[in-house]
């Protein structure tokens, strides 16, 4: 497992960068880099599962199954992954979940001013560091256009 740091600027308040991230329609689209059916079922809740999901090309219903494991709002955001969701079958053990069960996805925001410093801190599985080190920037850098528009 690899760790991973990401960083953007956005020009926009704290809270508006935080609702933004984690809302219902505007997750959809700064995630839409991941998966353009990209969704989540689920809280945002400290100890509260959730599931990040999409379609894949068969048309089949895939994703990641995690904890909310800590919830500041506007500062903090920490999710710990526990499976994967394949159709309708939540795999919580076995070989095919093992390099991603105890991994980390943790969200931290920063107010400077009328700016939001969102820093993105994950653990990668080694065969998918390159598709993050290419995608995940992508990504920030939607979030930003959604959070400035």
């Amino acid at each position: 497992m690899k760790k991973k740091q990401f960083k953007i600027t956005i020009n926009a308040s704290v809270e508006k960068v935080f609702a933004d991230m984690l809302g219902t329609e505007t997750y959809k689209k700064w995630t839409s880099v991941f998966n353009p059916t990209s969704n989540f079922e689920g809280t945002w809740g400290k100890n509260e599962k959730i599931i990040f999901l999409g379609t894949n090309k068969e048309g089949k219903k895939e994703g990641m199954i995690g904890i909310i494991r800590e919830y500041e709002p506007n500062k903090y955001v920490s999710i710990e992954y526990t499976g994967l969701l394949d159709g309708d079958k939540e795999i919580t053990s076995g070989k095919e979940v093992e390099s991603w069960i105890g991994s980390h996805e943790n969200y931290s925001y920063e107010s400077n001013g009328d700016q939001t410093v969102v820093t993105v801190d994950l653990d990668v599985a080694e065969p998918f560091l390159e598709y993050f080190e290419e995608t995940f920037p992508r990504a920030l850098e939607k979030l930003k256009e959604v959070s400035e528009s």
